[in-house]
């Protein structure tokens, strides 16, 4: 087997579970069907009190952990629909952050809801924050369950991500690829 085939068969999976206070992200590697955890944790956006500074490094996380560990997709769970509209807003506006420093590294991206997740993970769409962290324990073989969940959420969307089939909406660059990758989808 050359070097090229052993490349192909590892992929690199970012998980992210946007915040405003708390963003959490987790990386998988999946390596001949097998999933491994590279790393997991929170970027602590609470002590910023200017939105604007915590979207800027919720850009600037995204790309250091893009720049570390070369994720060959990213995937990132959609904010749920809430009775707080600017919660809501504050949120998307993280969640386009995140794409948008994903975007910037040619990495693509993958929006998956909370219930589809846990659905994913558990097998239950309505299962709690702890039971999917308990899961991902004995699905990525680690016994701390860290105190912030939202750690473990985001490596429940990269396990969701691959458990998917790694199905990647974006993965063309530009249209002239987009039209050579989907002739089939040109009339």
């Amino acid at each position: 087997m050359n070097n090229n085939e052993k490349i192909s068969k590892e992929k690199i999976i970012l998980g992210v579970d946007p915040g405003t206070s708390v963003m959490g992200y987790g990386i998988i590697v999946v390596k001949d069907s097998k999933l491994k955890l590279i790393q997991y944790g929170v970027i602590h956006l609470d002590k910023y009190k200017e939105h604007s500074i915590k979207l800027s490094k919720i850009f600037e996380r995204v790309l250091q952990l893009i720049d570390e560990y070369h994720p060959d997709e990213m995937a990132i769970e959609a904010p749920f629909f809430g009775k707080n509209i600017q919660s809501m807003l504050k949120l998307g506006r993280a969640q386009g952050i995140a794409i948008a420093a994903a975007i910037s590294r040619e990495v693509p991206i993958v929006e998956y809801s909370p219930k589809k997740i846990k659905q994913s993970v558990t097998g239950n769409g309505n299962a709690s924050k702890e039971q999917v962290a308990a899961m991902l324990g004995r699905l990525l073989n680690f016994k701390d369950i860290p105190k912030l969940l939202d750690a473990t959420d985001a490596l429940g969307v990269a396990v969701c991500h691959y458990f998917q089939n790694g199905k990647v909406k974006t993965k063309s660059k530009s249209w002239d690829s987009f039209l050579k990758d989907n002739p089939d989808r040109v009339k």
